[in-house]
């Protein structure tokens, strides 16, 4: 070794300033020599081989490597509450329920990589410092202009246990306050995907003006209900409206309505849903299949984008912004606005539905479901919320309360109430009572004459002073017209006059194309059902 040493033309025991290619030379034959040298953060491997007797052999000492990219975000622990992402001062707190869950990962992207369903940063979620209870958090500090996120969740895919975990898959919290995905209504996204990958927006401190907007809290006898499609209401060129289809079209006719002597208008579905969930070639009419109508919900808190004229710039702020204005302007001029909600079932459907939000999240609590893993069906659209699971029932309450609080709507009509009413998959009267009813044979579904969900609606402090309709029946058979839980405080569609507009509806949905007949744009269509158009 000495020898080796010896003759070579540069000490190797020299650790040079390695800042550019150098070469090592010797003589020794039929040895090599491997090593490493390091110096202010400097790695750089020496490789030296020696050849044939009497030829010279290079070493090359590699170029300097740059050190990593630094972290976009500071990760902090987090808290976990409230639910969803939280704007404070100096940063974001992300909180989101898993019970099933074995790990969580927040996944952050901007608006150009999320077409492309591409990742801009991961934040792994650590089950000791990010997890309290059930609920995965973590407080992030840094720059989030412009910043989308989701959630990854993994566990057991096991559907005959109710599992359905897939970590490749990016979830929807079920807390996002807008959604971002395709920008334009019916217009499909890149490479002709129905459904494409959709993420909730990180909020900021946005502000919109109100001009002291308030309740007009009129008495409920005293309303004259317009129920609309808030596209359908302004789509017609006749509407003569300046953005046609949207949420400003509609504040473009208040008053028209005004003079037709409406004081309140109740607009079916708005909140997020995916108008080409069933698209298909229609041989008939020689066009495409829409889910015009909406009910079918992806995200409950965020309005429909797609009725923005905005539609999803600004990360979907626009949208939000144009449904405020519209209820400003409504109230400006004395019409109260009530919103249709679907909180019976998901656009997810049964088994072989998409994995969006709430099946991936923790779908066996989430959904109703029997001892096998299979769906039940009570609402006719594939899957049954399970709202009388205390952590299911907290989150309508949650969602209710935004709408009123930060939307100022001034109440709600429920869809296929009865599904409120029904006992929550493994229903457990300690659970919900705190001790055992006597005589306590309830099943999944079984009705209830005290719901857990109705009595927190009733009592909460803000919803009790709003409008509460309840649609009293659902497709399991459960028809409460006249016996609804209603607390003194909730009102019922009346279920036979609803029936037969119904059926006068329906025919003329099959008649005529209800995209381009203006027919329907003066229609009161008090459906008790979702159809989608054919």
């Amino acid at each position: 070794m000495e020898n080796l040493l010896r003759s070579t033309s540069y000490s190797l025991f020299h650790t040079p300033k390695l800042t550019s290619t150098h070469t090592f030379q010797f003589t020794n034959p039929n040895f090599q020599i491997n090593f490493q040298t390091s110096r202010r953060n400097t790695n750089a491997a020496v490789a030296v081989n020696a050849g044939d007797a009497g030829e010279l052999d290079t070493a090359v000492v590699e170029k300097e490597k740059p050190p990593p990219s630094p972290r976009r975000f500071q990760v902090l622990r987090g808290n976990p509450t409230p639910f969803g992402a939280t704007v404070h001062q100096d940063g974001v707190n992300f909180a989101i329920y898993s019970h099933n869950a074995t790990s969580a990962t927040l996944c952050l992207m901007t608006p150009s990589d999320l077409p492309q369903k591409r990742i801009t940063e991961e934040i792994p979620l650590d089950q000791l410092t990010n997890k309290t209870g059930d609920v995965w958090h973590v407080f992030l500090k840094g720059d989030f202009t412009d910043m989308l996120y989701g959630y990854k969740f993994d566990g057991e895919f096991s559907p005959e246990e109710g599992h359905y975990y897939d970590s490749s898959q990016i979830l929807l919290d079920p807390y996002a306050k807008a959604v971002v995905s395709r920008g334009e209504f019916g217009v499909l996204g890149p490479d002709d995907d129905c459904w494409s990958q959709m993420a909730g927006r990180i909020p900021s401190v946005d502000e919109f003006d109100w001009e002291g907007d308030l309740p007009l809290a009129f008495a409920q006898r005293d309303l004259v209900i317009y129920e609309m499609h808030v596209r359908g209401f302004t789509r017609h060129e006749s509407s003569k409206a300046e953005s046609r289809g949207t949420y400003l079209g509609v504040v473009d006719k208040l008053d028209h309505l005004k003079e037709l002597g409406v004081n309140c208008i109740e607009l079916m579905p708005c909140q997020e849903f995916n108008e080409l969930e069933y698209f298909s070639y229609n041989p008939v009419l020689g066009d495409y299949r829409l889910n015009y109508w909406g009910y079918s919900t992806v995200n409950y808190f965020s309005p429909m984008s797609r009725y923005a004229s905005a539609g999803a710039r600004n990360c979907g702020i626009n949208a939000i912004n144009e449904f405020k204005q519209l209820v400003k302007e409504a109230h400006k001029r004395g019409i109260e606005v009530l919103m249709d909600v679907v909180f019976n079932h998901t656009a997810e459907g049964n088994e072989n539905g998409p994995i969006l939000s709430f099946r991936g999240v923790d779908n066996s609590v989430f959904y109703m479901l029997a001892p096998k893993g299979e769906f039940y069906n009570y609402s006719g659209c594939g899957n049954t919320f399970n709202c009388n699971h205390p952590v299911v029932r907290r989150f309508i309450v949650d969602t209710l309360r935004y709408w009123v609080t930060e939307m100022h709507v001034d109440g709600f009509r429920f869809d296929l109430a009865s599904i409120l009413t029904r006992g929550s998959s493994l229903w457990d009267s300690v659970n919900v009572y705190g001790n055992q009813l006597e005589d306590d044979l309830l099943t999944t579904g079984s009705p209830l004459s005290s719901p857990p969900l109705i009595d927190m609606i009733s009592n909460d402090p803000i919803l009790r002073g709003v409008k509460l309709i309840a649609e009293a029946w659902d497709c399991g058979g459960l028809y409460q017209v006249g016996a609804f839980p209603h607390w003194g405080i909730w009102s019922e569609w009346n279920g036979k006059v609803c029936s037969y507009a119904s059926f006068l509806v329906y025919i003329f949905f099959i008649i005529f194309d209800r995209e381009k007949k203006s027919i329907y744009r003066a229609i009161y269509i008090p459906f008790s059902f979702s159809i989608y158009i054919i």
